[in-house]
C-alpha cells in the first residue's frame, strides 16, 4: 500500500477562519512506497484563491505565504488534478495530521464543483493514531516530533515542510499501526 502524507495550507484569519471560508493555498505532500519505506517523492504546489483575493497579514505571518507566491500560481481547478496525477493510480491511503486537510479538501472541491476521488475515504488521522499509539492526548506535529526524538525541519506551517515533518512521523507510526492489521 502506498501512503500519501500530505497537508494544506490555506487561507485564515485571526478570528473566523470557518472551513467554509478558507481555501487552499499550497498543497504539500510526501509519497511513502509503503509502510516502512523512506519518501520516494514529493508534490509542493501553491494555489491561487479565488474567493477572497487578499491574504489576511496573519496569514502572511503564520504561512509565509505572500500575495506574489499565490498570484502565480494556478487556481484549485488546475492543481487539484496535477496532485491526483502526482498520486497515481489506487490504491493508495491519504495521511494527514489530524481531520482538518480532508475536510478542507471536501470545501475546496465543492467550492470549485470537482468530484472528491472515493479514494480519499481510505484516510489515515496520524494525529488521534500517534494519541492512541502512545496513549496521550492528541497533540501538534512539533509535540509528536518532540516526544519521538526527531527535529522539525523546514518551516513549520509550510504544507511541503509540514508534509515532510509528518512523513517521519508516519515512517515511524505506520509499521506500528501495520502490525495491527
Amino acid at each position: 500500500m502506498r501512503y500519501v502524507i500530505f497537508d494544506l495550507e490555506a487561507t485564515c484569519w485571526e478570528t473566523g477562519s470557518k472551513p467554509t471560508r478558507m481555501e487552499i493555498i499550497e498543497i504539500g505532500a510526501v509519497l511513502l512506497p509503503h509502510a516502512d519505506a523512506q519518501p520516494e517523492r514529493e508534490f509542493a504546489r501553491f494555489v491561487k484563491p479565488i474567493a477572497e483575493l487578499t491574504l489576511s497579514t496573519f496569514c502572511t505571518q503564520l504561512t509565509s505565504i505572500t500575495r506574489a507566491d499565490v498570484d502565480s500560481a494556478a487556481d484549485f481547478r488546475v492543481v487539484f488534478p496535477e496532485f491526483l496525477n502526482w498520486i497515481g493510480v489506487e490504491p493508495y491511503t491519504l495521511c494527514s495530521w489530524g481531520a482538518y486537510d480532508l475536510n478542507q479538501f471536501r470545501v475546496d472541491c465543492q467550492r470549485h464543483q470537482i468530484a472528491i476521488p472515493s479514494a480519499f475515504e481510505r484516510h489515515i488521522n496520524l494525529k488521534k493514531a500517534f494519541a492512541g499509539w502512545k496513549n496521550i492526548k492528541p497533540c501538534g506535529m512539533k509535540a509528536a516530533l518532540n516526544i519521538l526524538g526527531i527535529n522539525l525541519e523546514g518551516q513549520h506551517h509550510r504544507a511541503i515542510d509540514d508534509a515532510r515533518n509528518i512523513a517521519k512521523i508516519a515512517s515511524v507510526l505506520l509499521p506500528v499501526l501495520a502490525q495491527k492489521d
